[in-house]
């Protein structure tokens, strides 16, 4: 009977060191549940803080607690942690994302502003200007965020099934591109692959398909034109 105490007890000390080690870095996830996810975040987290010192955390949660602001939870959290860290926070049911560290003075690492844009590049931050500017203000802010990094993809349509899939790989890249601007501001690599520019390959399929919408979008308008010149000729000649 001891020891198959002592084996439980063993046994459960093991699940609980194994949970530890595999919550590292995926603080919480309440959304995806994936292990393939977990794993990649947990090795690139971990090589970040092996090379720079700096945890970059990312929380993954169904709802932010009521009476609360994403803000505030996210300070809640980084309260818990004495070593620099880096907050990346993500909301399913308010539709949030956020980004906060616990010292000030790790903001100069990365560029919040460039990552959380809803914007990827400076022609599709031209034609959105072009089209719902109203003001030389509107064009200045559209123009000036742009290289955004999660929103794009987390805006485009999942596979029917897939919404899981579509959020995995939104916030792994965003993920990614803190990691690597840590890592670039204090002049290391992550190895690992982490260092490519693999995690543009997903945004340039959403520039793709943003850029064929305008294209068809200005076909269309230009075809409506000449369908209205054209009856317009039309009624004159009747008149």
């Amino acid at each position: 009977m001891k020891t198959l105490t002592r084996g439980l007890y063993a046994l459960t000390l093991i699940l609980l060191l194994q949970t530890h080690l595999f919550a590292e870095y995926l603080y919480k996830d309440e959304v995806i549940h994936k292990p393939k996810f977990s794993e990649e975040v947990e090795a690139l987290g971990s090589a970040l803080y092996q090379k720079t010192g700096i945890s970059l955390k990312l929380l993954m949660i169904k709802e932010i607690p009521q009476n609360a602001t994403m803000y505030d939870y996210e300070k809640s959290i980084l309260s818990q942690f004495h070593t620099p860290t880096v907050l990346l926070t993500f909301s399913e049911m308010n539709k949030e994302v956020d980004i906060q560290a616990n010292n000030k003075s790790l903001y100069k690492y990365f560029d919040k502003k460039q990552i959380l844009s809803p914007v990827t590049s400076y022609v599709q931050a031209f034609m959105m200007a072009a089209f719902y500017a109203r003001s030389w203000d509107d064009i200045k802010r559209i123009m000036t965020n742009t290289g955004g990094t999660i929103l794009p993809l987390l805006g485009g349509k999942a596979k029917k099934g897939n919404i899981t899939g579509k959020y995995a790989a939104a916030m792994f890249n965003g993920y990614l591109d803190i990691a690597q601007q840590i890592a670039k501001a204090k002049g290391v690599t992550l190895g690992h692959g982490f260092d490519s520019d693999a995690n543009q390959t997903s945004l340039f399929y959403v520039k793709l398909l943003f850029y064929s919408l305008i294209l068809y979008a200005i076909v269309m308008l230009i075809k409506r034109r000449i369908y209205k010149m054209r009856h317009k000729d039309e009624n004159f000649r009747k008149w």
